[in-house]
């Protein structure tokens, strides 16, 4: 899995590629986390996203609820597969998808 962080003024992107499992997961929550004091809001790039665990699923929970105090969280460029997981599992109801 690789991370690219870019700030735009209050406003944090985050491109991953690669897998979010549990081996990975860890490393994302990591990064996320010390960048939350920085920033009002988090996007989310998944355009290289190829799989993503319950691990990673945890991880993007623990996100949106401490970006939902702030600016809030939207995930873009999900692709097929990994929407039908967010689906299957209720997720797609919880995050802001674009």
């Amino acid at each position: 899995m690789e991370i690219k962080k870019v700030t735009n003024e209050s406003t944090l992107n985050v491109a991953i590629s690669g897998r979010i499992d549990t081996t990975t997961a860890p490393a994302l929550e990591t990064e996320l986390k010390g960048s939350f004091d920085s920033c009002e809001s988090l996007v989310l790039d998944f355009a290289e996203v190829e799989y993503i665990s319950s691990a990673g699923l945890r991880v993007l929970l623990s996100a949106q609820k401490v970006m939902s105090k702030k600016g809030g969280m939207k995930l873009i460029n999900v692709s097929e597969d990994i929407m039908e997981i967010f689906e299957v599992t209720g997720f797609s109801d919880i995050l802001t998808i674009e």
